[in-house]
């Protein structure tokens, strides 16, 4: 048998790694008005960062040989990670999962913006063609002035922004900041900052089935962090990227199998015209990056 190509390997990782994330998504979804966002994020949270932690220790990643202005940026950065998760599952309770992940979609021409206009980073005509068309899918999907367009969609709206900053900061770390301790950082913020809100909420006992879906979305986001751990160690970052938008295709297959949830038409074409463009953006950043490497 003719082994894997790192490529390959990359590939399956990274949609391995969306498939985790992804699942994990539903199964908080499905704990949508039976337990509060705070206790969710609480017993979550604590299960993810003490394994985030011993992955750190494991990889020798805690360490803080490292500039003090990294720190403003890692709390800068936890900030937007603690915004994003607020955000994203108060829309995900309340719109479909396939919908809320088309929009995260944007995350690639958000960020490509993003680089422009606060850091300068050249962007060719081609790419400014296509983040102006992915803006024109954002729009089919949150389709503003009609009743879909509310409050639910504006949280999805602001997990993009979030992410965004959240990307830009990293960006901007200096390579002797630790990885796994930057993600550390910020899922103890997120823990800590649940944890404290929940003071003010009523803890509801663990049924069965919220037992069971609360365990499956804390194993399936150690998955994601696993898989994506190990994607960053094998293939091409061209290569591997793009799939990255399978995570549309199992919210798809997920909101229709368990939420019976399928997008409107419109919402399809513009989550296909998001995808596109993103993958587009992706490819020539590639092509830039090498080009700069060559030179």
């Amino acid at each position: 048998m003719t082994p894997l190509s790192d490529n390959t390997k990359g590939a399956l990782l990274m949609i391995a790694s969306m498939a985790a994330f992804t699942f994990g998504d539903a199964c908080v979804k499905g704990l949508g008005g039976v337990l509060p966002l705070s206790q969710i994020l609480t017993l979550r949270g604590i299960v993810a960062s003490l394994f985030i932690a011993g992955l750190a220790i494991a990889l020798g990643h805690v360490r803080f040989d490292f500039p003090r202005s990294d720190w403003r940026l890692i709390a800068l950065r936890s900030l937007a990670e603690l915004g994003a998760a607020i955000t994203f599952f108060y829309a995900l309770f309340n719109m479909k999962l396939a919908n809320v992940t088309a929009l995260l979609q944007m995350l690639p021409l958000t960020v490509t913006l993003g680089s422009a206009l606060f850091f300068r980073e050249p962007v060719g005509w081609r790419r400014w063609l296509a983040i102006g068309i992915g803006f024109c899918g954002m729009l089919l999907i949150v389709r503003p002035g009609s009743e879909g367009f509310n409050a639910f969609t504006l949280s999805a709206l602001g997990t993009v922004v979030c992410v965004t900053v959240r990307d830009l900061v990293t960006r901007r770390m200096s390579r002797a900041v630790p990885s796994l301790l930057v993600t550390l950082c910020a899922s103890l913020t997120v823990v800590v900052f649940a944890a404290t809100w929940s003071l003010w909420q009523d803890w509801q006992p663990l049924e069965s089935r919220s037992a069971l879906l609360l365990g499956g979305a804390s194993l399936f986001i150690i998955g994601g962090y696993t898989f994506s751990v190990l994607v960053m160690r094998v293939g091409e970052v061209g290569f591997v990227a793009p799939f990255r938008f399978t995570g549309l295709v199992w919210a798809l297959l997920l909101g229709w199998l368990f939420f019976a949830e399928w997008p409107e038409t419109l919402t399809l074409v513009g989550a296909v015209t998001i995808v596109a463009t993103g993958f587009f953006t992706l490819w020539r950043e590639t092509r830039a990056k090498r080009r700069q490497a060559k030179t």
